[in-house]
């Protein structure tokens, strides 16, 4: 059996669990296995119907009154267990946060590598993975041999497709935990209180650097102009104290795939890259010909974004995009 993490939303499966699910069915069926997957929290078992129409078989759904917030050495005990009563050959896990925390917890338990940011796995003898390394920058190609492998799949590089299976069938599973499991825990989530287009969603992604000063006003007009906008920031911006982390663009912060990105103000360091690397074109505004985001857009202007995007709002609003 494949096990895959799903993480949820009262029940909608987010994206990247769905890449995960996708790369991990491929493996089931290279390895004449069933997939499963393990899902947390309330409502888990409401995923039935999506999952099983990704190709999973069965639903662990992890009893809420057992583990009722994201711990976690709970939820990898939960998962280990629900492995090894299945004698799984594979552990996969989306590439988030709390996938990559988890399986590291399982490796660990297991006494095994974890191999992170997967885009591709050929089943034989043993796992020929193919993965990104250092934000992206690098491919690698690596084998991972143990009796059961865990890796977590790199996010928007793997395509889902619905395989037009039945709902799968929901398991109820109780994890066996001790007091320690749960000394990490989760015990309080703080909504972001802007308003608009997540920079997920968003189609079209304005963001700013250390070249603001700290002052964003000609960014957000911009962006306001445009239909299905959101305001980005880099790293250092967010250091600054200039925008919420909410809004960082990069490797410790959001991975954008808008039709446009315009950044302003922004150096184009490597770990910024590897967040709008989905981008399908960059447009750079910049006063450096040489900065690195030049070098990597499909189209620059080499001047003050204090000058450009003013301009670039007259033009908006005379062609009606107010």
């Amino acid at each position: 059996m494949v096990l895959t993490l799903v993480e949820h939303d009262g029940g909608a499966v987010d994206d990247n669990s769905l890449e995960a699910l996708s790369l991990a069915r491929d493996v089931a069926e290279s390895a004449g296995e069933s997939l499963e997957v393990i899902a947390f929290g309330p409502e888990a078992d409401a995923v039935a119907d999506v999952v099983g129409a990704h190709g999973a078989a069965v639903v662990n759904a992890v009893d809420p009154d057992a583990l009722d917030a994201y711990a976690p050495e709970a939820y990898a005990r939960a998962v280990l267990q629900c492995a090894q009563e299945s004698g799984t050959e594979a552990v996969v896990a989306p590439g988030t946060d709390r996938g990559s925390e988890t399986l590291a917890h399982v490796a660990a338990k297991l006494d095994v590598s974890m191999a992170a940011e997967v885009t591709d796995v050929t089943v034989g003898d043993t796992y020929e993975i193919t993965r990104q390394r250092w934000g992206g920058t690098l491919v690698e190609h690596a084998e991972l041999d143990a009796d059961t492998n865990v890796l977590t799949v790199a996010a928007n590089e793997v395509s889902v497709a619905e395989t037009g299976g039945e709902p799968a069938d929901v398991s109820a599973f109780t994890p066996d935990l001790d007091d320690g499991d749960t000394r990490v825990r989760l015990r309080e989530v703080e909504e972001s209180d802007i308003e608009g287009v997540p920079l997920a969603e968003a189609r079209v992604v304005v963001s700013g650097g250390r070249g603001t000063d700290g002052d964003f006003s000609a960014i957000e007009s911009v962006a306001e102009h445009l239909p299905n906008a959101a305001v980005g920031s880099s790293r250092a911006a967010v250091n600054e104290g200039w925008r919420p982390h909410d809004d960082q663009i990069g490797q410790t912060g959001n991975k954008i795939s808008p039709e446009i990105y315009i950044p302003c103000g922004i150096s184009g360091a490597v770990q910024h890259m590897v967040g709008c690397k989905g981008a399908e074109n960059i447009l750079a505004v910049n006063t450096d010909p040489e900065a690195a985001i030049i070098q990597k857009a499909d189209y620059a202007v080499i001047a003050d974004l204090h000058e450009v995007l003013p301009a670039v709002e007259e033009e908006l609003e005379a062609r009606g995009h107010s």
